[in-house]
């Protein structure tokens, strides 16, 4: 996915938002970023972005065990699951 970045104010080179780019991804590893602003002000420069959100996987306690999903799990532990008594919230 490409970066949406706004610069501005006075332009920048292209090597220093590349440069601030890196930054972030640095900040933020393992994670994308959806969009990046970059306001030059004076001797500073305000970064402000937002980042893909994460997929998150849910994670249950079943019959003693943290899990995912059950797909790995053999017949007697889905047994075991399906016959458990289930207490709604």
């Amino acid at each position: 996915m490409q970066t949406n970045v706004t610069v501005t104010g006075n332009g920048l080179a292209e090597s220093e938002v590349n440069n601030y780019i890196q930054y972030v991804n640095q900040k933020n590893p393992g994670r994308v970023i959806k969009s990046l602003r970059i306001e030059p002000d004076g001797d500073y420069v305000n970064l402000s972005y937002e980042l893909e959100q994460v997929p998150f996987e849910r994670i249950r306690r079943i019959t003693g065990y943290l899990v995912g999903t059950m797909d790995r799990w053999n017949n007697a532990k889905r047994a075991e699951e399906r016959d458990r008594v289930k207490h709604g919230m």
